[in-house]
């Protein structure tokens, strides 16, 4: 089968499409005949090294893939042959034409999914579920501020926060992207390439404030987060690039909290309950992964390329 191998880490020229072995699966795993794969930022972290997990070398990147269950191995029940499927972390990497996978890191995709909108639900759909649900604990009637509202977790937040009832508020740098932000969920957008668009929102709040805030790039937007926030604001974190700095006296004065987040600290125990979640709103439709690009396996090395640049609306996948 064809692969995206890594053999050292460094820049996307390092992801290399190769010929490789078609795994087959033992006790309890399961073979993905992949079709989509979704790229994620955090992908590129780790190809170049940089990122807090650094995997084995060589390795095939990827852990959100799309596809139909070629085989399972022996006492693997959850799914079978033929199945229709997306899956949450592999343990082959799912850039490639087929992906090896524990029973317990694949989950049913609804007929009315497409298989490039399934690459785009684990990293993303699990990221904004934990953050609104489970780090901000946000409630019906809170307003929520969404910084990158067009990319895949911002997209992603956006519909899930305007199914549980909150006023949302979301941000983008072109017409797309606020255009896209407002069509998935969004009451209001905000252009951040703008000077004094925080003022904007502040004032759309009615001086108030917000209650909560989802924060794509910290190290360059949490310091005026702070100061948007209401009494007992909560500021997610779930992207940063590097170092800022921050007056405490913000979140003194307003009693808030800056909580940290990353995927793979989630438990098993909070995996069942949000994947229950996600999979009810993608057979019902309040759930809809935004695909923005699909490119061919052979062109992940630009995916990577892309999937940092800024204007980011939905999601990449590469193709199989």
């Amino acid at each position: 089968m064809k692969a995206i191998v890594v053999h050292e880490f460094g820049g996307p020229e390092k992801l290399k499409l190769e010929e490789v072995p078609t795994p087959k699966p033992a006790a309890g795993q399961v073979l993905v005949r992949v079709h989509a794969a979704g790229v994620n930022p955090y992908d590129t972290y780790m190809r170049a090294g940089t990122y807090a997990v650094k995997p084995p070398l060589p390795y095939t990147p990827g852990s959100d893939a799309a596809g139909v269950v070629e085989a399972v191995g022996e006492g693997a029940k959850k799914v079978k042959p033929g199945d229709r499927v997306y899956t949450a972390k592999t343990l082959t990497g799912a850039y490639a034409e087929y992906c090896l996978v524990m029973e317990n890191q694949v989950h049913a995709l609804p007929a009315n999914v497409s298989f490039s909108q399934g690459a785009g639900v684990f990293v993303p759909y699990v990221t904004a579920f934990f953050a609104l649900h489970n780090s901000a604990e946000a409630r019906a009637s809170e307003t929520v501020l969404i910084h990158g509202a067009s990319g895949g977790v911002g997209t992603a937040a956006a519909q899930m926060a305007r199914a549980m009832g909150l006023t949302v508020f979301g941000t983008a740098g072109t017409k797309k992207g606020l255009d896209l932000a407002l069509r998935e969920g969004a009451h209001q957008v905000f252009d951040h390439s703008k000077p004094g668009y925080t003022d904007e929102i502040m004032k759309a709040t009615g001086g108030r404030g917000v209650d909560v805030v989802l924060e794509m790039l910290a190290n360059v937007n949490l310091s005026s987060d702070l100061k948007l926030l209401a009494t007992h604001g909560r500021v997610i974190v779930i992207g940063n690039r590097g170092e800022i700095t921050i007056n405490p006296r913000d979140i003194m004065s307003r009693r808030a909290a800056v909580r940290g987040f990353t995927l793979w600290a989630v438990t098993e125990a909070e995996l069942t309950v949000i994947f229950a979640g996600i999979g009810a709103g993608l057979e019902n439709g309040t759930l809809r992964p935004i695909v923005s690009k699909e490119l061919p396996l052979k062109d992940a090395a630009q995916a990577h390329v892309d999937v940092l640049s800024p204007g980011a609306s939905g999601k990449i996948v590469l193709t199989t």
